[in-house]
């Protein structure tokens, strides 16, 4: 997951130069295999890459839960990874009647998308999952994600994704250099665990752009929490899709930017005016 590399420390102030190693995580070629063949590669953090598997195979629809995947087998291939994965007959039989490939470098959620109608997709809509969530969850998940994120506490350098459970704590936390990849290991990890999305609220340390409300809504999540800001179309889609956006989560100060209702202390007929 991570390796270390010389370099040259200066203290502007103190006029320091010393040489040095900081430790920097992996980013390798990940290629998702179906039936054997080659569906996505994705450039990313070479760790939980079942988890990573089967939540990518959930947000991009080629599975609608975990019956679906018979098994997975992880195989080294050059300088990254294979990750093939087996369907059951009637998911290989529909992915072979869609297969496209996509090339996903780092940051890029939408990659291989062939229109405009694939890239604002209808997402699930959770507007009747009940998830109520107290001032003191807010703050403590984004408290725990970050205590929670090993690999960034050593690199600085990976975003990560957290599932958390009010009244349970936090389920899981999942590290990868790109926002995207590190979602879908988290949904895949939650799936894993035999735990449902409408159980708890997904919350990240990234932006929130339109992909991370859509995978956040696949996954089932009432509620999306974020420490960065969203975009004027994460809003939109969230807005439409019954989650709950509470974004720039610094500390105990937060803003909420759709259905507020599901936050303990805001009234029931509360609106936020546009």
């Amino acid at each position: 997951m991570k390796t270390s590399r010389n370099v040259i420390r200066i203290s502007r102030h103190g006029g320091v130069i010393a040489q040095g190693r900081r430790s920097v995580p992996e980013e390798v070629p990940i290629a998702f295999s179906y039936g054997g063949s080659t569906h996505a590669v994705m450039m990313g953090t070479p760790a939980d890459l079942e988890d990573f598997a089967v939540g990518f195979s959930l947000t991009e629809g080629i599975i609608r839960d975990m019956s679906e995947v018979v098994d997975i087998e992880i195989l080294e291939a050059g300088s990254g990874f294979d990750v093939q994965v087996m369907l059951g007959d009637n998911q290989a039989d529909a992915l072979r009647a869609r297969r496209r490939h996509m090339a996903g470098p780092v940051g890029c959620g939408l990659c291989g998308i062939e229109s405009i109608e694939q890239a604002i997709r209808p997402v699930p809509d959770v507007s009747s999952v009940r998830q109520d969530v107290s001032f003191g969850d807010i703050v403590a998940v984004i408290r725990l994600l970050s205590d929670g994120q090993q690999l960034n506490h050593e690199t600085r350098a990976v975003h990560g994704a957290g599932f958390y459970i009010p009244g349970e704590g936090l389920l899981a936390v999942r590290e990868d250099v790109g926002r995207h990849n590190g979602l879908d290991k988290l949904v895949g990890a939650v799936l894993r665990a035999g735990r449902r999305g409408h159980e708890g609220v997904v919350a990240v340390t990234s932006r929130i752009s339109v992909e991370m409300v859509q995978k956040a809504a696949i996954l089932g999540s009432p509620v999306l929490l974020a420490i960065s800001a969203p975009t004027a179309l994460a809003i939109e889609t969230a807005e439409q899709a019954g989650v709950t956006l509470v974004a720039l989560v610094r500390g105990e100060d937060f803003e909420v930017f759709t259905h507020p209702h599901r936050i303990i202390g805001i009234s029931a007929d509360a609106e936020i005016v546009s």
